[in-house]
């Protein structure tokens, strides 16, 4: 019990025992002694109760906080526990699921239809101090499992947001109008304006679905034991990623893929200038330049380069300034450091001469430049068919994603970047 709720108790007691007292008009010398003690305690009591109430309410707004907070903790300590082995079994054997991973299908059931066995995105990704297998020990130790080799993610490494969408649409106002101030002529004068401020909304729709498709062996599921889980996720999230990172950066927006950054250009506002010449840092800075004159990066520094390999391997063969070794690419990441290397992400090097592009993204006030839409979970499905005869399992993971652009000034493309001299 609150020590304000047992103060308070005390004093409608105190209160009780004062009002029989006072109404006596004989009251004895003994009576009087108590009167007085009931009303030193009673005053003394009010102090304590305004020091409880201080104290309790402190206690009340972490306990507001921690209300606040609970569920999203639990829900992550329960997506830990879940096992994709599991959601395996279940499709290939009916097998029933248990422990927190039960939980979680049964809560992702609950906000959304699913087919097969819903899975958290948060589930794929690969886990440290988990089980994996170290080998079966007769007749033949099966190492583990060698992964494919899949290029790194390079959304969130360029400054894109993922969004986790529950159902529906979401869309973002972002300022449009130029709201400009003026001074006043004169005494009189009235100063410029007034402007109308406008937003534009810019949305993310649930309307492209990516699907996975994997076929495990019998051999496999016997092999690998509970190494088949950390297998899956780290297959699942790999291909996932890659092909996420396709789509964002080379979507077509045709053929149920979102429309990507370099291909919507006109589309998202974006500004794309063609170097026409070889690639060298003052074609590159003039974008940066671009980004600081429209106040969307305060230097070189907050701006982000997507570029191709062989970009790299052209410009650090070209010498900046004759006899020094300074070479082209030293020059770009002296002034925009680490630039990130994609060969999945952009397009490989095309005409004659070879030519490239380079896309450079900033956050600007914390925005970020690209928003990318998760819809609810993977949903895990089940073929029960098409590998009937040879035991095996054939399994299709499908998500929902969208892309969108909040800012076209936080974007620019540069192309033209010649990679080798004209014949």
């Amino acid at each position: 019990m609150l020590e304000s709720v047992k103060i308070q108790r005390r004093q409608s007691e105190i209160r009780s025992e004062l009002s029989a007292l006072v109404g006596k008009t004989d009251a004895s010398e003994d009576e009087l002694r108590n009167i007085e003690t009931l009303d030193g305690e009673y005053r003394s009591n009010e102090t304590r109760y305004r020091a409880a109430l201080i104290a309790e309410d402190g206690e009340r707004r972490e306990a507001g906080a921690e209300l606040e907070n609970r569920s999203e903790r639990e829900w992550s300590d329960l997506v830990q526990g879940f096992e994709v082995r599991q959601a395996v079994l279940a499709l290939d054997e009916g097998r029933a699921l248990s422990g927190r991973t039960a939980e979680v299908v049964q809560e992702l059931r609950s906000a959304g239809g699913y087919r097969g066995v819903p899975v958290p995105l948060m589930a794929l990704e690969v886990r440290a101090g988990e089980t994996i297998a170290s080998g079966t020990p007769d007749p033949v130790q099966t190492r583990p499992i060698i992964d494919r080799l899949f290029p790194g993610s390079v959304a969130a490494q360029m400054g894109g947001q993922l969004i986790q969408i529950g159902s529906g649409a979401v869309e973002w106002p972002v300022t449009t109008s130029s709201v400009t101030a003026g001074w006043a002529d004169g005494e009189l004068a009235n100063v410029p304006g007034p402007t109308t401020y406008a937003t534009t909304d810019k949305a993310l729709k649930p309307e492209q679905t990516l699907g996975i498709h994997m076929r495990v062996s019998r051999k496999a599921m016997m092999q690998s034991g509970e190494a088949l889980e950390q297998a899956i996720r780290r297959d699942m999230n790999g291909t996932m990623a890659a092909e996420l990172d396709k789509a964002i950066f080379l979507g077509t927006g045709a053929n149920g893929q979102p429309l990507g950054l370099v291909p919507g250009v006109a589309t998202y506002g974006i500004t794309s200038t063609d170097a026409a010449g070889m690639a060298s840092w003052a074609a590159l800075r003039a974008a940066v330049v671009r980004f600081m004159t429209a106040n969307a990066a305060n230097g070189p520094a907050a701006v982000k380069a997507l570029v191709r390999p062989e970009l790299w391997n052209a410009m650090d063969d070209i010498e900046a300034f004759a006899g020094t070794g300074v070479t082209e690419w030293d020059r770009f990441v002296k002034n925009i450091p680490a630039p990130t290397m994609t060969t999945n992400a952009l397009a490989a090097p095309s005409g004659d001469p070879l030519e490239t592009q380079v896309l450079l993204t900033t956050s600007a006030g914390g925005v970020s430049p690209v928003f990318v839409g998760l819809w609810g979970a993977v949903d895990l499905i089940r073929d029960p068919y098409s590998d009937a005869q040879s035991g095996g399992l054939r399994l299709t993971a499908l998500t929902t994603a969208d892309v969108t652009v909040a800012r076209g000034a936080q974007l620019e493309l540069v192309t033209g970047l010649e990679l080798e001299e004209a014949a």
